[in-house]
C-alpha cells in the first residue's frame, strides 16, 4: 500500500502493530483525499484561494488526534487489532481541519503575516478582502461536512467555532486593566488553538461510540495537547529558521503579538533582571529592518526565559499524558502519549 503520509515521531512507532498502523494510514490518506474534494469550486478564484494553503501541506494534527481518539473506543484497542474508523469519523476530521485552515487565512490578515507553510500568505498574493472571503468559504464547507454527523457533533463544532472567535477577539483587544497578561495569553491560546484539538479528540471518541467517560478523557487530552502545541509554536517562532518552520522567524515579535517568551521576559524585567530589561529595549524598539528584528530575536533566544517557556510548555504536555491514566494500556494510548511528548520536542 503506497500512501505518502508523513507521521510525526511517536505515531510511527505504531508500525509494529500492522493492522492498527494500516488502519491509521488508510484513514489519513482518505482524509487527505476528502480535504481536496471538499474544496472544489466551479469558480476559478474560489478554487485557487481556498486550496492555496491546503496544497502547501500541514501537520494534519487534528485528523491524527481525531482518528487515534476514535480508536480508543474500539473493543480490540488493547491488542492493536482495530478496525479502520468509519466515514463519520473521517468527516469530522475533515471538518475540523477545514475549520483550522480557515482560521489561518483570517489570522494572517490580522497579523499581517508574509508567509504561511512556506508559501506567500493569501492576503499578500491576492488581498485582505479575498483572503477573508476564502476563509469564509472554507468555514462554509466545514459546516457542510458536519451537517450529517448528528446534533451533538454539530453543537460541539458550533461551540468550538465560538471559542475560536472569542480567542481571537481576546488577543485583538488585549488584557483589561488589572488583568494578568500571562493568564490572558493562556486564555487566548485555549480559545484559538486548544479548543479545536479538544473537539477533535472529543468527536473522534464520540462518533466511534465511546462512553461519556472516554469522551471526556479524550477531550481533556486534546485540550492539553493543544495548549502545549501552541505554546511550543510560539517559542519555535523565535528559535527556528524560516526554512525549518515555514514562517518568517520572529513574525510574532515583529507584529508585536505577546507570546509566552515575551510575557516571561516582561515578568523578569519587572523583577529587576537587567538582561531582561536590556533585551526588552530591543523587543520594544523599532523592528522595521531585518537587522533590528534579528538582533531582537537573538537577544530573546539567548535569555533564560526561553528555557522557562519550554518548561511551562512541557507541563501542558504532561497534563495531556496524565489525562490518559484512566485508560487501559494499549498501542493507541502509547502513541497519544508519545505524540504529546513530540509536540514539545519539535523544531517546526
Amino acid at each position: 500500500m503506497d500512501i505518502s503520509i508523513s507521521l510525526p515521531p511517536g505515531i510511527d512507532a505504531l508500525q509494529k502493530h500492522e493492522q492498527l498502523f494500516d488502519a491509521l494510514l488508510t484513514s489519513l490518506s482518505k482524509i487527505e483525499e476528502d480535504l481536496a474534494e471538499a474544496l472544489v469550486y466551479a469558480d476559478g478564484l474560489a478554487q485557487a484561494t481556498t486550496r492555496h494553503l491546503l496544497e502547501a501541506g500541514g501537520k494534519r494534527v487534528r485528523p491524527i488526534v481525531t482518528v487515534l481518539s476514535s480508536m480508543l473506543a474500539d473493543e480490540n484497542v488493547a491488542s492493536g487489532l482495530v478496525d479502520e474508523p468509519q466515514k463519520p469519523i473521517r468527516q469530522a476530521a475533515v471538518a475540523l481541519e477545514l475549520t483550522h485552515l480557515a482560521t489561518l487565512y483570517h489570522d494572517d490578515v490580522m497579523d499581517e503575516a508574509d508567509q504561511r507553510r512556506g508559501v506567500t500568505a493569501a492576503h499578500q498574493q491576492w488581498s485582505n478582502s479575498i483572503a477573508i472571503l476564502a476563509g469564509d468559504l472554507i468555514f462554509a464547507r466545514a459546516s457542510a461536512e458536519m451537517a450529517s454527523l448528528g446534533t451533538r457533533a454539530v453543537k460541539e463544532h458550533s461551540i468550538t467555532f465560538e471559542k475560536l472567535v472569542m480567542g481571537q477577539l481576546w488577543e485583538t483587544v488585549g488584557p483589561e486593566a488589572g488583568d494578568d497578561p500571562l493568564k490572558h495569553y493562556l486564555r487566548v491560546v485555549d480559545g484559538k488553538t486548544a479548543s479545536l484539538l479538544a473537539t477533535s479528540a472529543l468527536l473522534g471518541a464520540l462518533l466511534a461510540g465511546g462512553s461519556e467517560e472516554l469522551v471526556e478523557i479524550a477531550a481533556t487530552y486534546g485540550g492539553n495537547v493543544g495548549m502545549a502545541f501552541q505554546l511550543a509554536d510560539d517559542i519555535i517562532d523565535l528559535t527556528s529558521s524560516s526554512d525549518t518552520s515555514g514562517k518568517v522567524q520572529g513574525t510574532d515579535l515583529k507584529e508585536r503579538v505577546p507570546t509566552l517568551p515575551i510575557l516571561l521576559l516582561r515578568e523578569a524585567a519587572a523583577a529587576g533582571d537587567d538582561s531582561a530589561i536590556k533585551t526588552l529595549e530591543l523587543v520594544d524598539g523599532p523592528l522595521d529592518t531585518d537587522a533590528q528584528l534579528i538582533a531582537a530575536v537573538e537577544a530573546v533566544v539567548a535569555h533564560p526565559v526561553i528555557d522557562r517557556a519550554w518548561l511551562l510548555t512541557q507541563q501542558w504536555a504532561d497534563k495531556a499524558i496524565a489525562a490518559l491514566d484512566g485508560l487501559q494500556d494499549s498501542p493507541v494510548k502509547t502513541a497519544l502519549a508519545d505524540f504529546a511528548r513530540y509536540v514539545v520536542s519539535r523544531d517546526a
